[in-house]
């Protein structure tokens, strides 16, 4: 692949990343208004034609490896390993 086919590859990823921005926004404006909508009712369900809304809420317990560290810094490092990833990024 030439160095130009290689910029407009990159060009048109681009444009469709702030297209999917804009997509995901939107999504967020949307999802943001019948959130509101559902608070403002009071319900954490809402039937609306043929859709069920829900909007709950839930409650978990995740493991604090900040405060595990620090209280057993030895364990902590007993059971961490390192993990390899790569990265795609374009400046």
């Amino acid at each position: 692949m030439s160095s130009i086919e290689i910029v407009s590859k990159i060009e048109a990823l681009k444009e469709w990343e702030a297209l999917a921005a804009e997509a995901a926004a939107e999504i967020e404006s949307l999802k943001d208004t019948i959130k509101r909508e559902m608070d403002a009712r009071g319900v954490e369900e809402l039937e609306a034609g043929q859709y069920i809304a829900r909007f709950t809420t839930v409650i978990s317990n995740r493991f604090d490896t900040t405060a595990f560290k620090k209280a057993l810094p030895e364990v902590y490092k007993a059971y961490t390993k390192p993990s390899t990833s790569r990265r795609f990024s374009i400046a």
